[in-house]
């Protein structure tokens, strides 16, 4: 059996970017680790979840190890730097924040578990972090520095494939399956990667209802009114069953990891 180290910036990017991906591998026997580099301590909770007194960051922690275990993973991590806020925000300069790490000392951090654990796969997210937000972007410059200096096999981005959810909006509203009152998500040339970026993809749409489940186990950034909750189950399956990621360079086929070659599947041949 395989192991698939997964690494992000904060609690619920794992469930959301990538916990069909973890699901499926972690069904299949895989060994799954989380490693997180932040505790999302300055993102605002959803209203009435914390109790009085309750810290942020130590409610997302817990939630962290309930979506591991939702998803199958038996190990998780943090490095311990703290939230950097969005681009531009003042908290990106504050001390001991990920974006402001020294990366070839964050490096260090995260590859002391990857040689602990020797994955097959490191996830990581792709340049822009997915969005443009500074701890996603240090997520991929962290990782791929840890990947060379412990000698990943492969390194597998996560990113959102623009073109797909393009697609999916444009069928869903011409075939009227939107649900009544709902707008179409705006199109914004910095969301994710266009599809002639993208390598694989990884078919998760039997694994939705532990993805959605990871994603309600971090109730308090992820409630029940949110966009991605409240769509509807057939609409959330296929937006959400497919995860996609940037391979760079693709493994030889003669020597790639046996769990790479099962779970990612090539978008072009």
């Amino acid at each position: 059996m395989g192991t698939i180290v997964s690494f992000h910036a904060h609690p619920d990017d794992e469930s959301i970017s990538s916990g069909g991906t973890l699901a499926r591998a972690a069904a299949a026997g895989h060994r799954v680790v989380l490693v997180f580099a932040t505790r999302g301590e300055l993102d605002a909770a959803v209203p009435g979840v914390l109790e009085p007194g309750e810290q942020l960051s130590v409610r997302r922690t817990a939630e962290s190890y309930a979506s591991a275990a939702v998803l199958g993973a038996q190990r998780v991590e943090f490095l311990g730097y703290t939230d950097s806020g969005p681009m531009g925000a003042p908290s990106n300069d504050a001390p001991y924040s990920f974006w402001r790490a020294n990366v070839e000392h964050a490096a260090k951090l995260l590859a002391v578990i990857l040689d602990e654990e020797e994955p097959d796969i490191l996830t990581t997210y792709d340049d822009n972090g997915g969005y443009g937000r500074p701890d996603h972007i240090q997520v991929h410059r962290v990782g791929a520095r840890a990947a060379e200096l412990s000698a990943v096999p492969v390194v597998a981005q996560v990113t959102i494939n623009r073109d797909w959810m393009t697609r999916g909006v444009r069928g869903v509203t011409e075939a009227g399956q939107a649900p009544e009152g709902w707008e179409a998500p705006r199109e914004v040339p910095t969301f994710g990667k266009p599809e002639s970026e993208i390598t694989h993809r990884v078919d998760a749409v039997d694994f939705v209802d532990q993805k959605r489940a990871s994603m309600r186990a971090h109730a308090s950034q992820i409630g029940p009114e949110h966009v991605l909750l409240a769509m509807p189950e057939p609409m959330f399956a296929m937006g959400m069953g497919v995860e996609f990621f940037i391979v760079d360079p693709v493994p030889n086929p003669a020597s790639a990891p046996e769990v790479f070659e099962e779970l990612f599947t090539p978008l072009r041949r």
